[in-house]
């Protein structure tokens, strides 16, 4: 059961690095399976998976929501946002170092975004780097990286994922040492 699991997630992943690699070249690729989305109950069961995958409890990893009166519902594919948001979840564990400390929140912004924070304080990130990271195969240097097992695509395909369904996504960072936090922004979906 596990394996079938690991190869299910496996070709997933193989189609969605494909979808990304189809989107930088051609960057208004639509949608095939919009759906609304209830962001939320995506989050938590990214957040639950990785608890299960990583062996964490609630104190190391935490979720919370601070949505108002919003509906926190967006429209496109809910496999894609998973993968999004599970590999910045992932991220933020793997270079969190001894001890993981990581906080999930979503957030309502404005009256028609919703935001994804994911908070580590972990191994934090330069300046300089904050500006590539999300290129293609691109990993940041250092010993960390080396640790860390990665084909730099991760990133890349959070900010395909991101800009597909019209959102965004960028990293903050006091620098190296010091933790980091990245945040994907989706469009809500119309009121109905």
């Amino acid at each position: 059961e596990f394996y079938g699991v690991i190869l299910d997630d496996s070709d997933r992943l193989l189609r969605l690095i494909d979808q990304a690699l189809r989107s930088a070249r051609t960057p208004r690729l639509r949608l095939q399976h919009r759906s609304p989305i209830h962001v939320p109950a995506l989050v938590r069961e990214c957040v639950e998976l990785a608890r299960t995958q990583h062996r964490l409890d609630e104190r190391a990893l935490q979720y919370a929501e601070a949505l108002g009166d919003s509906p926190a519902v967006v429209l496109g594919d809910p496999d894609e946002l998973k993968a999004a948001i599970s590999n910045l979840i992932d991220n933020a564990i793997k270079y969190s170092g001894a001890e993981v400390y990581v906080q999930v929140e979503v957030t309502a912004i404005e009256a028609d975004r919703v935001a994804i924070r994911v908070h580590d304080r972990g191994v934090g990130i330069s300046r300089p780097e904050l500006k590539r990271i999300f290129r293609r195969f691109y990993r940041i240097p250092g010993a960390m990286a080396l640790r860390v097992r990665g084909s730099g695509l991760g990133l890349f395909i959070v900010a395909a994922v991101a800009r597909k369904h019209g959102g965004k996504v960028y990293a903050e960072s006091p620098g190296p040492g010091n933790g980091s936090t990245f945040t994907l922004q989706l469009p809500l979906a119309p009121a109905v």
